[in-house]
């Protein structure tokens, strides 16, 4: 019987899932540890609608995560019950029977629905078949070795985050305002790791001019290099090219915005996940800098859960979920759900950090104990108080500073005075004028509210220098922070260094 043949009239699956199992079919066929007559005679009728769709790695029963799927195939005892789909049991080599099936069998699992007699799944290896008793030790042993792979890919992740420190607070990945300038402005007031801004994969590996931008110094580190990308070889080309001055390569799969949909980026590969799992995979193969992944949740959690444990079984070294769906981009209007990043934290094996709702350096507190993370990320509010992760709050000087929180007022700093700070560091290492621009606007903004004329007056200008840009925000605390009334012997001193230096001085009189 032909293979294609044989699926087509025995397995009414689609797609990939049915392509797997043809590949497979083949192999168990070429080393004779199974026959068309051992699969023949299993009803798989209405697989295709009792099956769900298998994501590689996670394994779903009935559109739910199972127990034991949570520390995946390599924590399972030999004899334990892992339950997983026909298609995962096949693709990891564990022995699975119909139901009712009393034959012995490892790692088997009855899904049938009340009133129904719905299929597990195939078994392999029939141990009441001559030669199947080598087909199984051989099928234990490559299991074995997936395990202790999975488990050395565990440890291994953590031993490096541990090495790093295991840094808490990090300055998420904002294209265009993310850049050096602007991480070690965030590193000097409490931020103990960075991401880059985004950088897309196929320019960096094809653009010098663009590849400049990534710019970094060793006081920038532990450093995320993050990449968009939807070809494997474009972003192993970009990676290698930065691997060696960062700690992790993360990849971009959370970005919601029209852009992304555009280039096929993002969060708009959570419609691949096949793809997103080759990215991984490429890059944690071929590279000797661990990989990390940002992601956003789907609409349900069991999917959300699905699409995390293949992440890591793909070779995400460290995750970070943002606790909002792709549709969900308006970050004041819509709150994040730490509740399903906690379930992502209980779930995975490796490190997780959290993005979402972090305001203040008490929403931190408050996020890593609802949730268990072991990091978070900020990124909107960062861009108006870089100082954000020190527990300083904005206080304008001369402004109502009501709402600020509830901090001491030695804990509040003022946007221009960390303008100015950030202005310094672009001094020293130079980045594009659009990414000042931006800082400005962002870190003034309640300023420019009170004073649009400075305001219109920035917009005006073409080009800026840094000196223009200084000398505006010196008018802009002028304006708030008057001159406090000098004493008498200031205004004594200050006329004296007045005067021409031609100019005798009376000496005092004495009698």
């Amino acid at each position: 019987m032909k293979v294609a043949e044989f699926f087509c009239h025995h397995i009414p699956l689609r797609g990939r899932a049915l392509r797997e199992l043809q590949v497979l079919y083949s192999l168990l066929l070429s080393s004779r540890c199974c026959n068309p007559a051992q699969f023949s005679s299993l009803a798989l009728a209405g697989a295709s609608t009792t099956t769900p769709a298998v994501v590689e790695g996670p394994e779903l029963v009935n559109g739910s995560v199972t127990a034991g799927s949570a520390m995946a195939a390599s924590e399972q005892e030999e004899g334990g019950s892992l339950l997983m789909s026909p298609v995962a049991a096949l693709e990891r080599g564990v022995e699975v029977s119909r139901n009712g099936n009393s034959a012995a069998h490892t790692g088997s699992v009855d899904t049938s629905q009340e009133g129904k007699s719905s299929v597990v799944g195939i078994r392999v290896c029939d141990e009441r078949s001559n030669g199947d008793a080598t087909c199984s030790k051989r099928l234990k042993v490559e299991e074995n070795m997936r395990s202790l792979t999975h488990r050395s890919h565990i440890e291994a992740a953590w031993e490096h985050w541990r090495k790093l420190g295991s840094p808490k607070l990090l300055v998420a990945p904002m294209v265009d305002q993310s850049e050096l300038p602007f991480r070690l402005l965030c590193r000097k007031y409490g931020a103990t790791a960075a991401y880059t801004p985004m950088f897309h994969s196929r320019l960096f590996a094809e653009n010098l001019k663009y590849r400049k931008e990534f710019t970094t110094c060793p006081e920038d580190r532990p450093l995320f290099v993050q990449f968009c990308a939807n070809n494997p070889d474009t972003l192993l080309e970009a990676s290698r090219l930065v691997e060696d001055q960062c700690d992790y390569i993360d990849i971009n799969f959370g970005c919601p915005q029209r852009i992304a949909k555009r280039g096929n980026y993002g969060a708009f590969l959570m419609d691949d996940l096949p793809l997103v799992r080759s990215l991984v995979s490429k890059l944690a193969s071929s590279l000797s800098t661990p990989v990390s992944c940002k992601i956003r949740m789907f609409p349900k959690l069991e999917e959300t859960l699905a699409y995390a444990l293949m992440l890591e079984q793909a070779g995400c070294s460290l995750l970070a979920i943002h606790g909002r769906t792709r549709d969900q981009k308006d970050s004041k209007a819509i709150r994040a759900d730490w509740d399903v990043i906690k379930a992502v934290k209980s779930v995975l094996q490796i490190p997780v950090l959290a993005n979402g709702n972090i305001r203040w350096l008490e929403d931190v507190y408050d996020c890593i104990a609802a949730t268990g993370v072991d990091g978070v990320l900020s990124a909107e509010s960062l861009l108006e108080n870089p100082a954000l992760f020190s527990g300083c709050h904005m206080q304008s000087l001369g402004m109502d500073s009501e709402g600020d929180g509830p901090l001491l007022s030695e804990h509040k700093l003022n946007e221009p005075t960390l303008l100015l700070e950030y202005l310094e560091l672009c001094e020293k290492y130079p980045v594009p004028l659009r990414m000042i621009r931006a800082h400005v606007h962002r870190m003034l903004g309640p300023w420019f509210r009170k004073h649009p004329d400075l305001r219109e007056e920035l917009n005006k200008q073409y080009r800026v220098s840094l000196d223009w840009l200084k000398d505006m925000v010196y008018q802009l605390m002028a304006r708030e922070m008057p001159l406090p009334p000098l004493k008498l012997e200031d205004r004594i001193e200050l006329a004296v260094e007045a005067l021409p230096s031609e100019t005798p001085l009376l000496e005092p009189s004495r009698g």
